[in-house]
């Protein structure tokens, strides 16, 4: 049986947590308000997903506090790969913005816990501690508006898969670096494929959500909280500088 370092033994480790958000300041404030319990030993941070699954894969940490959205690669899809490298590796999503289809979205990608970003110290600790057992944990502020058992049921349920949960991992990576401005070039770079293979996943994903051109894809992305509102300007003006060329 696989178990965590501080599980199963009687040597009481702590739980080695690792840290992934983009903003600098968020990172280093939950390092600082969890390297300050001695039950926590926070093994690094990283500033987005793709980051995240390297240093899980060579690490592998207990617990993973993750952000959602972030550039690259975000916290859900993350999460999903993260859960296939290291299935000993438990998730909790650390979000600001809170919605439906990102809580179930989070299950079905695999991660234990759920919190807001306003919860207290205590209640991160408690998170982490809860998921390291085995468990699952939900920020006590969900409760106010969402059925988290209902959203486990419909997040375990078996339905006609529509829009982005159609699309594979990879097409799913690449929707995300189309709506954050980068060209088919940038993206073929990121991701060390060709550009015809980043073309055909991009005719893929337009074909499956119904898209007709880039502006489509970035207003989906938004909408479904892919990409951050701040990535809108940068994505715009990528846009405006390939107006009249091959790639809209």
């Amino acid at each position: 049986m696989n178990m965590n370092r501080s599980q199963g033994n009687g040597n009481n480790l702590p739980i080695r947590v690792l840290v992934v958000d983009d903003h600098a300041v968020i990172r280093q404030g939950l390092r600082m308000l969890l390297e300050s319990r001695p039950e926590i030993e926070v093994i690094g941070d990283c500033e987005n997903g793709r980051e995240a699954l390297l240093m899980v894969e060579r690490n592998k940490p207990d617990v993973v506090l993750m952000d959602v959205v972030m550039p690259g690669l975000n916290g859900i899809e993350a999460t999903r790969q993260i859960r296939k490298a290291s299935p000993a590796t438990r998730v909790v999503i650390l979000s600001g913005f809170v919605d439906e289809d990102q809580i179930t979205g989070s299950i079905r990608a695999g991660a234990s816990g759920y919190l807001v970003k306003n919860s207290d110290v205590t209640e991160l600790v408690l998170a982490i501690q809860t998921v390291n057992r085995g468990n699952q944990y939900y920020s006590a502020a969900l409760s106010d508006g969402f059925d988290i058992a209902e959203l486990q049921l419909q997040a375990r349920r078996p339905e006609q898969k529509t829009g982005v949960d159609t699309l594979t991992p990879r097409e799913r990576e690449v929707l995300q670096l189309i709506a954050e401005g980068h060209t088919n070039q940038q993206i073929a770079d990121e991701l060390v494929v060709s550009v015809k293979t980043v073309e055909a996943h991009k005719a893929h994903i337009m074909d499956k959500l119904k898209a007709k051109s880039r502006t489509d894809l970035i207003r989906y992305a938004l909408r479904r909280g892919i990409v951050k509102l701040e990535s809108v300007d940068e994505a715009e003006r990528s846009l405006a500088n390939l107006a009249g060329g091959s790639e809209e």
